[in-house]
């Protein structure tokens, strides 16, 4: 086996150096029909008289040394960007119109960097070729990358459709652990794994009963371990046979983490530390972490995975220090994929009134008030079942496009100041009375963009924020949600009425010392 990963590597590593020294021998073809056509042009048609020998050679010389000049630079410079666009890692994922919009988005940059460099860093301050010279060269780089790249692709899909198979995931023929499963993006993702005909087995506590997935308890490919995450008998138990883990086990939200820090950093850090170790042993590849868009922590400008990172929680920095030890843990056979989700709202089978959407909707329509603490924070949201969508694209998705890598879960059009949010339930429910509280304001502020997993996994989420605060109502006024103040629909609130002590980690320590002790 490992002698077959080892030529697979091999190969990999092969065809990227190949794309590599094709992309500069087509770049350096690109400059010189730049050259060549503007060679042409003023020889055959502007200044015919240049066909004298003498000025016809002059020029000739002094072209090819301005394209020897810019030919090494230039080249360098293109093949840098398209290796930070991705060309030789995931780009051959790019689909359709947007893969031709990406290779023209990153020559248009190299060109423009490579003239802005040479402009300011050159002693003359005008470039090596003549500027008529250089945008002919642009466009038939571009011209020659983009029809090589699409004529690639039109290949592999009408003359020679290949397979990827062996990175591409049936969940028909694999069995998911879902780790959290009767939680609330877990009760969620269930009904959908199941819908694709796969294998699930849950891990969970059932802290909240069973009620969250009692619809689904009697399914014949559903297998639930009761049982802590934190436990290793109960992690050795889960892990066994499986091809694929999805870990969204996990204290959530400020408060409810607030209540115990060295309990949440049990939960949230330590035992995603060991459960990432036994899937690895285990022969586990695909890995799906449940993050946080909290991780940005606060900052006025639109965020994307590469910006920097400050959460200012510790609900946020155990998920983004979580992230850090599966990066580590990384490699050929171990291959993480984190999704950091926006702010949920919406029902599941555990449907939480904790969140900002979902508490707004309830008490507009119950208690006729929306209460509104600062307002001017902004907030990226998403559906529960599009963030559940979101976690079963990613285990389908090829393993080289998710891979170690991390991704926003949400919409550029779902980014709301907290005040915008009220203004929509307030249209909704006319009568509510809109209540604007300056103190006990969230710091936290953030807007972020979602085009990686767009662009990369083709995901647009099927909720909007105005159908899922109907949705909400609809329950209300239904019956189906009675009293959303009950403790059952909060986070915080059933750890604080219930006490964290069941969630303690050495529990079963606990009780057999009493019971020692009581003999």
């Amino acid at each position: 086996m490992s002698t077959l990963l080892e030529n697979k590597r091999i190969r990999i590593n092969t065809g990227i150096v190949i794309r590599f020294l094709a992309d500069a021998a087509l770049v350096q073809i690109g400059l010189a029909l730049g050259v060549a056509i503007r060679f042409y042009w003023l020889v055959a048609v502007q200044n015919p008289q240049l066909a004298v020998p003498h000025d016809l050679n002059e020029l000739f010389w002094r072209d090819l040394y301005g394209f020897l000049t810019a030919s090494l630079p230039l080249t360098v410079i293109c093949l840098v960007t398209f290796s930070l666009n991705g060309f030789y890692t995931y780009g051959k994922y790019y689909q359709g119109k947007y893969k031709a919009l990406v290779v023209a988005q990153a020559i248009s940059i190299a060109y423009l960097t490579f003239g802005f460099l040479w402009l300011f860093l050159s002693p003359q301050h005008h470039l090596p070729i003549a500027r008529w010279a250089f945008f002919a060269a642009w466009g038939a780089t571009l011209t020659i990358l983009v029809s090589s790249r699409v004529w690639n692709e039109l290949w592999k899909q009408v003359v020679h459709r290949e397979t990827i198979s062996l990175e591409t995931f049936n969940p028909e023929e694999r069995r998911i652990l879902v780790v959290g499963g009767a939680g609330y993006i877990g009760s969620a993702l269930l009904p959908l794994l199941l819908a694709k005909g796969g294998k699930i087995r849950v891990l969970d506590r059932l802290l909240y009963g069973e009620e969250p997935i009692a619809n689904l308890i009697d399914h014949p490919n559903l297998e639930i371990i009761r049982g802590d995450f934190r436990h290793l008998e109960n992690l050795v138990e889960a892990m066994h046979h499986v091809d694929a883990v999805v870990h969204l086990g996990a204290i959530v939200g400020d408060p409810a983490c607030s209540l115990d820090e060295d309990l949440t950093i049990d939960v949230n850090l330590t035992a995603t530390r060991m459960i990432a170790q036994l899937a690895k042993a285990a022969g586990v590849r695909r890995f799906i972490f449940a993050s946080t868009c909290s991780v940005y922590g606060a900052c006025d400008e639109r965020i994307n995975e590469r910006s920097y990172v400050k959460p200012i929680s510790l609900y946020a920095h155990t998920k983004l220090a979580s992230e850090e030890v599966l990066f580590e843990m990384a490699d050929e056979n171990f291959q993480p994929t984190v999704l950091r989700f926006a702010t949920i709202y919406g029902l599941s089978g555990r449907t939480r009134f904790d969140l900002v959407v979902n508490v707004m909707a309830a008490s507009a329509k119950i208690d006729g008030a929306i209460n509104v603490f600062g307002g001017e924070q902004w907030r990226p949201f998403v559906h529960v079942e599009d963030a559940a969508r979101s976690v079963a694209l990613a285990l389908e998705s090829p393993l080289p496009l998710v891979g170690r890598q991390v991704f926003n879960v949400g919409s550029n059009n779902q980014n709301y100041t907290i005040r915008q949010i009220a203004e929509i339930v307030k249209e909704q429910v006319v009568s509510a009375e809109l209540k604007v509280v300056s103190s006990e304001v969230d710091l936290r502020n953030y807007q972020v963009s979602f085009d990686k997993i767009h662009n990369h996994l083709g995901f647009e989420p099927i909720w909007t924020l105005e159908s899922g605060i109907q949705q909400v109502l609809e329950a209300i006024a239904s019956g189906e949600v009675d009293d959303y103040t009950l403790s059952r629909y909060s986070n915080v609130k059933y750890l604080s009425e219930e006490g964290t002590s069941q969630l303690t980690h050495n529990d079963w320590a606990r009780r057999m010392i009493e019971e020692l002790a009581n003999q």
